[in-house]
């Protein structure tokens, strides 16, 4: 089978490796499509360390090609669509074993790959997978290059109930790559009025055309200013930081009400201690929230909104490429001016 392998940094090609042996409690996956995240960007580019021989990709769609011995046959069938979460957390420390998965103490996505010996990874980037059903999640209605994107969507899905937007709440998004405009449409589903901040007028465009209540580029007028105008006097509810630079994190801060919630979606590059007034967070019933990754409920969640039609991931596919030019879809990627560049195979 051909596996897109990371072999140093800005290097990656294509290898042909054993197919994987179906395996007792195991199901052999076809691949279709994987979406390269943001992760395997940093990756590439070496802001992640990883150990090579490295196969990323954990943003997968495929159908199912075999079942092994001892899989239940009445819950999975040859040819089922499915979407991969792949099994990152240990399942045995006790954040785990609390029920959050998602926080696993020892998350790791540069493990071994058991049934591609000799490689590390989440190894969503090959031609196949050997897979264990409690990894795996029924789509059906969308195009394997829409499905791929389904992880995405599990992880806001776990962002914005973390949140728990109520009906009718004001809510800011700072970000509109594909992240924060997926958290302004999640939040619009949920009732609630969204602002999205950004400085590139193309996304604003398409989050206004995706549902945006308004939009607001900060280089053109100040969004805290902004906000308060929207709310006239107030703040908003609730904010999502959904950017990686730790200079917007103070302006998160000051978009919201007492009582209100900031929620840090995304990790920040380079990471830096930014002060904030612990008396502000105290006196006015602040709530700071983090989030990452996402679980099995998540999962089901985000499969059925995109199998329903409820939600859309087309708008973010920017490109699609061929496994023969992996190396082109990265560059593609890293360019920064794209939302997803999906991989076929």
């Amino acid at each position: 089978m051909k596996v897109a392998v990371f072999t140093g940094l800005h290097k990656i090609e294509l290898q042909d490796l054993p197919k994987p042996m179906l395996m007792p409690g195991r199901l052999l996956v076809k691949v279709e499509a994987s979406a390269i995240c943001t992760w395997e960007q940093r990756a590439y580019t070496g802001v992640n360390k990883i150990p090579y021989p490295f196969v990323g990709g954990h943003e997968v769609a495929g159908r199912i090609e075999a079942l092994g011995e001892g899989v239940n046959k009445e819950e999975w069938h040859i040819g089922d669509k499915v979407v991969i979460g792949e099994p990152l957390a240990c399942r045995s420390c006790t954040t785990c074993k609390s029920g959050h998965p998602e926080t696993c103490e020892h998350f790791d996505h540069r493990a071994p790959i058991d049934w591609m010996p000799g490689y590390h990874g989440m190894g969503g980037l090959s031609e196949y997978m050997a897979v264990r059903p409690e990894s795996l999640f029924h789509y059906d209605g969308v195009p394997a290059v829409e499905a791929a994107l389904t992880e995405p969507v599990t992880c806001v899905v776990h962002s914005v109930e973390t949140a728990n937007i109520a009906l009718g709440d004001t809510v800011v998004v700072i970000g509109a790559g594909i992240m924060g405009q997926l958290h302004m449409m999640l939040a619009g589903l949920r009732g609630a009025r969204v602002i999205i901040s950004d400085p590139d007028e193309r996304r604003l465009a398409l989050a206004k055309d995706l549902g945006a209540d308004f939009t607001v580029n900060p280089q053109k007028e100040d969004l805290v200013t902004r906000v308060k105008e929207i709310m006239e006097g107030n703040m908003a509810d609730i904010v999502f930081d959904v950017t990686a630079a730790p200079a917007l994190v103070q302006e998160a801060m000051r978009c919201v009400r007492p009582l209100g919630k900031v929620l840090f979606y995304s990790s920040i590059h380079p990471t830096e201690t930014v002060p904030f007034d612990p008396n502000w967070v105290h006196s006015k019933s602040i709530q700071l929230l983090g989030t990452a990754n996402s679980n099995d409920s998540d999962f089901i969640r985000a499969a059925r909104l995109l199998s329903n039609g409820t939600l859309s991931t087309k708008p973010f596919v920017s490109a699609v490429y061929p496994k023969e030019q992996i190396k082109e879809a990265f560059e593609a990627a890293v360019a920064g001016d794209k939302y997803r560049v999906v991989v076929t195979f």
